[in-house]
């Protein structure tokens, strides 16, 4: 086997990785600090679609993270960028918060109920029945189904909260149609996010917390893939996927020693 490449760019998930439950992981700090002192490209993917870049950095800033909103990649952000490819200015209507909105609203797309080009389910802590009832009528008319991420569950401080997978599948028993995911596990968000560094897959690393999204997403986009042990997925658990990990360890502290020193 050839040897692997020097590794020249970085991808990490936020949530179980950077930090956890709004507090900072021990060692992401630092990590972050390596990164942006030598100047090696890094950009932080998340699932989750609530809130923009912005909104994110303010709320690492307040856990003792520095990252740039231009370092923030999200799966609202590529499902914009996916439908500003296959549908420029086009239509939608959509159940999710500003983060999915305004990437919506920055492509130039109107956001309407009326025979829109698709219906685009995000994240939200306020799902209502009458907005999932408009979704089922607008798909059922020949709206297409495009959600930004197949998560089934999420995280609170009071445990699990129903996800963007779990309505959709809702949505999908009434309607017959699946929706197309953007976000993690499709390698078209790791393809779009490699983009946005100019990076390559041969020299890139991905680093998440979850088998099922992280580093299936990682391998199918060519990456070398870390699974970090902060997060959903524990040591127990690799075992039962077909697919490992490139390298598994307890925290991205692990990792520090593999940036280049200060």
């Amino acid at each position: 086997m050839p040897e692997p490449k020097a590794v020249t760019a970085w991808m990490s998930d936020m949530d179980g990785v950077l930090v956890h439950e709004g507090k900072l992981i021990p060692g992401a700090d630092t990590f972050v600090e390596r990164l942006t002192a030598s100047g090696t490209p890094f950009l932080v993917l998340t699932n989750n679609s609530i809130y923009t870049p912005r909104d994110l950095r303010y709320r690492l800033l307040n856990t003792g993270l520095d990252i740039p909103a231009d370092a923030i990649w999200t799966s609202a952000m590529a499902t914009a960028a996916f439908l500003g490819d296959q549908r420029p200015e086009g239509s939608a209507y959509v159940i999710g918060e500003a983060g999915m909105t305004t990437a919506l609203h920055e492509i130039g797309y109107v956001l309407t109920s009326q025979s829109p080009d698709y219906v685009v389910l995000g994240e939200t802590r306020t799902y209502s029945f009458e907005a999932v009832t408009t979704a089922i009528r607008l798909v059922q008319g020949g709206a297409r189904f495009v959600a930004t991420n197949p998560d089934p569950t999420g995280p609170s401080m009071d445990g699990d909260l129903p996800a963007t997978g779990s309505v959709a599948a809702l949505i999908s028993k009434a309607t017959g149609v699946e929706p197309y995911f953007v976000g993690k596990p499709n390698p078209l968000m790791m393809r779009a996010a490699l983009n946005r560094l100019q990076a390559h897959s041969e020299t890139t690393v991905m680093i998440g917390d979850r088998m099922d999204t992280d580093v299936v997403a990682g391998l199918e986009a060519g990456m070398r893939t870390v699974l970090v042990l902060t997060g959903i997925t524990h040591a127990g658990d690799v075992d039962r996927f077909p697919f490992r990990p490139s390298r598994i360890v307890d925290s991205i502290a692990d990792l520090v020693d593999d940036l280049p020193p200060l």
